[in-house]
């Protein structure tokens, strides 16, 4: 596999698109995800990043959405939604993406008012057909589990439910270590994962809360995680997830560690190709 990093860690920073990419290149990382917003950005900042990341030797495998509004109970909502997120499909095929990383959001009003059905099966519906929208563009579609109570999709039995539903082979799981952990999720859950995956996230955790640390920072236990993701034999990236540095001034500090840790760690299980 290779090591990425999402772009959002030095954006968060205050440091410009351009040298953010230049630093990711220059650490040593294979490959870079693009956090964005597919409905403003201006076609200048589209030819910067695919300018930057040309010449760095830098591919963007993942393009990165936020949709909570697919599982919205109006329809025009989730309209609206259905198109901001073909957009980024656009924007991904123009950044020849392997994938759009996806987060579709969470149950409404404490599951007590809206049947919980019914927004699992907008989500379903959503979801079917921005992946026959995205495989027109050679594009997999990568879930990402959020380990909150109230997110559609908070555990690997639903994530592989939401999958099966949607029934489409390019519709499958981003495989988040820290969310995993945080979800009460053993290395041995990944295996309903086989034939099901597409992308990684890494990051660390103090085992309670989101953290989104540089592995090493936090509890978690990342060998045994990394053998079960060597083990499902898909090929993908392992993208680090960093956000909200506490010192945005050590930003560049902050990215190094965390890719001499993960790259480490990767070499340990023999994953990092």
């Amino acid at each position: 596999m290779k090591l990425g990093i999402i772009n959002s860690a030095f954006q968060q920073a205050g440091v410009d698109t351009k040298t953010g990419l230049e630093h990711i290149s220059r650490i040593g990382f294979d490959s870079v995800d693009i956090f964005t917003e597919a409905m403003t950005i201006p076609q200048e900042e589209i030819d910067l990043i695919r300018r930057t990341c040309d010449t760095n030797r830098l591919p963007i495998v993942s393009t990165v959405v936020v949709s909570a509004g697919l599982i919205d109970f109006n329809d025009p909502v989730r309209e609206f939604h259905m198109q901001r997120t073909r957009k980024f499909l656009d924007l991904a095929q123009t950044f020849q993406s392997k994938n759009l990383l996806l987060v579709i959001g969470e149950y409404i009003w404490q599951r007590e008012v809206i049947p919980p059905e019914a927004q699992w099966d907008w989500g379903i519906e959503c979801v079917r057909k921005l992946g026959l929208y995205a495989g027109e563009r050679d594009l997999d579609i990568a879930l990402e589990l959020e380990p909150f109570r109230l997110s559609l999709l908070n555990s690997v039995p639903e994530m592989v439910r939401f999958i099966d539903d949607v029934g489409l082979p390019n519709v499958k799981a981003n495989i988040d270590i820290s969310h995993l952990v945080l979800s009460d999720s053993s290395p041995g859950d990944l295996e309903a994962f086989r034939g099901k995956a597409t992308h990684v996230h890494i990051s660390d955790c103090d085992g309670k809360v989101h953290g989104d640390l540089p592995p090493g920072r936090g509890v978690v236990k990342f060998a045994p995680y990394l053998q079960a993701i060597k083990d499902l034999q898909f090929e993908g990236t392992v993208s680090l997830e960093l956000e909200y540095s506490p010192d945005p001034a050590k930003i560049i500090d902050w990215v190094e560690e965390a890719y001499e840790a993960t790259n480490s760690l990767m070499q340990l299980v023999g994953l990092r190709s």
